[in-house]
């Protein structure tokens, strides 16, 4: 007799709901008749398990069902074929456990890349299936590329499951299993079938029918020569993706790629625990390493019964792998996490959520201080040192904030802005590599986010501060109110360096003067607008030559909304121009445009589906 599927020495049985296993096995024989199981532990016989008929064998084949195992072991497992009285073929399975079995999958975070030195002590009863396809105690490195049976690790079966010469193999898995054990004192595998550098696509369920030459059918292989059945998912991917042609993909490829797993695993409600992909020591400004973050962030709204873990606030041992110290910390993170999927909240909290975003004038300063509220906090936020990572991104001349308080629950941004001001977005954890240290008392991270409208209580569809422009030379002053709109203007296209369009060195040398700011912008279809206007002069503004508005009496300081200025746009293209002018006083202008015709329910659900004004410069 040779087993094929099910049943392997060193083994961690999936147990059922009901706790006791139901361990479907199969595999190759000569001899035909009836498959008897006799099942000891401890050198005695299991009561019920002296030679119970369990399967069939015929035609060189042979299969059969162990249930009813309790949870634990070990258990010595005998099979045997009988027929008329006969005793015609045996094998004998050692050491096998019941307990739970968990797929680790992704990418190098998961493989595990920390430093060897920090490797845990292993457990007896942690066990792993090796990439040998073997079973024993688990110890890091568990994904042994370098030996897998899988063509698409690239390995050498043949090879030695003792690691080459190296001193990084330290993934979550062995803490992650080992914190699950000591919770629940139920025996743990793990089945690594994670794969470094590997993208989304390259993990395609599309790709089973190419079976071990594919990630995905690896995973499936692996999992059916187990019996077919798992706990449940630990994956951590998403570095490879963080590119403008795979990252407006991952939110709907990680619904492919679960919806896959919870069918080909039998399993509709199967748990998966994803980590928040971490950083990295690069150089740019890392908008799609942001946006693979928030989709991350947001999986468990598109994705039932699973939850994200942050990793933002870990150690790396290198450029982008996490520490071997760091993945300890993020495996028992992940245990907990999966815990919560499976027992509800009396096992503990899930991890942290972003709650809601308010802005409200400080009393004492009356700048706005920006109050980011949490969920799922273990007693109080805290940190080591001044609490870091936040960017608040307002496109003001004054763009961030000079202190971070924490209040229980709360994280509160010391700003210098104005209320008005404090309407663009925040990240927590912003770009490659951010210093981020808030934790809860129970040393889990806040989610790294963003951008997160500051005021998501009023929802607005604004274009960013427009600093784009064509400007005049400094003209001499004249009664704004007496302008009418000017003929042959020599304007020269101007890039200023804030929102906010500063002309005051020329415009204070010149004394009395008058300057012009223009600009062009087009509608894709009819919409009512506003002309969000800040100035420190007296000031009147044209649309497509009309007049729209005037203020003689605009003086300092510029506000981003000291006007909003309605009309009307048709589909098409328009100008607008703006007339400053100043007693040596001022300085320039704000200029947005804001859609008044959306409403507010279709901004919350969809705020970047909403077709705003382009505009040209």
């Amino acid at each position: 007799m040779q087993i094929v599927e099910g049943l392997f020495s060193r083994m961690v049985l999936q147990r059922s709901r009901s706790g006791r296993s139901r361990a479907r096995f199969r595999g190759t024989c000569q001899a035909g008749g009836a498959v008897e199981a006799r099942v000891r532990a401890d050198g005695r016989v299991v009561p019920g398990w002296n030679w119970k008929r369990v399967g069939h064998a015929a035609r060189g084949k042979f299969a059969g069902v162990i249930n009813g195992l309790t949870v634990g072991g070990p258990y010595d497992i005998d099979l045997r074929i009988v027929a008329q009285g006969q005793t015609l073929e045996t094998v004998t399975i050692e050491d096998v456990l019941v307990g739970d079995v968990w797929v680790l999958a992704g990418q190098s975070n998961m493989e595990g890349i920390g430093w060897l030195k920090d490797r845990l002590r292993p457990m007896e009863q942690v066990r792993a299936f090796y990439m040998t396809d073997e079973w024993d105690v688990a110890a890091d490195p568990l994904h042994t590329l370098w030996c897998a049976v899988d063509a698409v690790h690239g390995g050498n079966p043949k090879a030695s499951r003792v690691q080459p010469q190296r001193h990084a193999g330290v993934g979550p898995g062995v803490a992650f299993a080992q914190e699950l054990q000591k919770r629940t004192g139920v025996p743990q595998g793990l089945l690594a079938c994670a794969h470094g550098g590997t993208s989304m696509s390259q993990w395609d369920p599309a790709l089973k029918k190419e079976g071990g030459r594919s990630l995905y059918g690896a995973m499936c292989r692996r999992v059916r020569k187990n019996g077919g059945a798992v706990a449940g998912v630990f994956w951590y991917q998403g570095c490879s993706d963080a590119n403008p042609q795979a990252a407006p993909c991952y939110t709907q490829r990680m619904k492919k790629l679960v919806q896959a797993m919870r069918r080909d695993f039998a399993d509709p409600r199967l748990p998966v625990v994803a980590v928040q992909i971490s950083r990295v020591t690069q150089r740019g400004d890392g908008q799609w390493w942001d946006s693979i973050r928030e989709q991350q962030r947001r999986l468990p709204e598109q994705i039932r019964n699973l939850l994200v873990v942050p990793a933002i606030d870990l150690p790396l041992d290198d450029g982008i792998h996490i520490s071997g110290k760091g993945q300890h910390v993020l495996g028992r993170r992940c245990a907990e996490a999966m815990l919560v999927l499976r027992e509800g909240r009396k096992a503990g909290q899930p991890p942290i959520e972003v709650r809601d975003i308010t802005v409200k004038p400080n009393a004492i300063s009356k700048f706005a201080d920006i109050i980011v509220r949490f969920s799922n906090v273990v007693g109080s936020l805290k940190s080591a040192g001044l609490p870091t990572g936040f960017h608040v991104d307002s496109q003001t001349a004054i763009a961030d904030h000079y202190r971070v308080d924490l209040d229980g629950d709360k994280v509160i941004l010391r700003t210098q802005l104005t209320p008005e001001m404090a309407d663009g977005s925040l990240y927590y954890g912003r770009g490659f590599n951010p210093y981020c240290n808030v934790t809860d008392e129970a040393g889990r991270s806040i989610p790294a986010f963003g951008p997160l409208p500051m005021r998501a209580d009023r929802p607005r569809a604004i274009t960013p501060f427009i600093n784009r422009l064509r400007v005049s030379k400094i003209l001499p002053g004249v009664d704004v109110r007496k302008l009418i709109f000017p003929q042959g203007l020599k304007l020269q296209p101007r890039q200023f360096d804030t929102a906010f369009c500063d002309r005051h060195l020329e415009l204070a040398a010149a004394g009395e003067a008058l300057v012009y700011y223009a600009f062009e912008f087009r509608c894709g279809g009819p919409m009512n607008l506003n002309l969000l206007l800040g100035y420190d002069g007296p000031v009147k503004v044209w649309v497509d030559r009309k007049p729209i508005f005037c203020d003689p009496k605009g003086t300092n300081p510029a506000r981003p909304e000291d006007a909003k200025v309605p009309f009307a746009a048709r589909a098409g293209n328009h100008d607008v121009l703006v007339a400053l002018g100043s007693h040596g006083g001022a300085w320039g202008v704000f200029l947005r445009l804001e859609r008044t015709d959306v409403s507010r329910a279709l901004l919350r659900k969809n705020p970047h589906g909403v077709r705003m004004p382009e505009v040209l410069g």
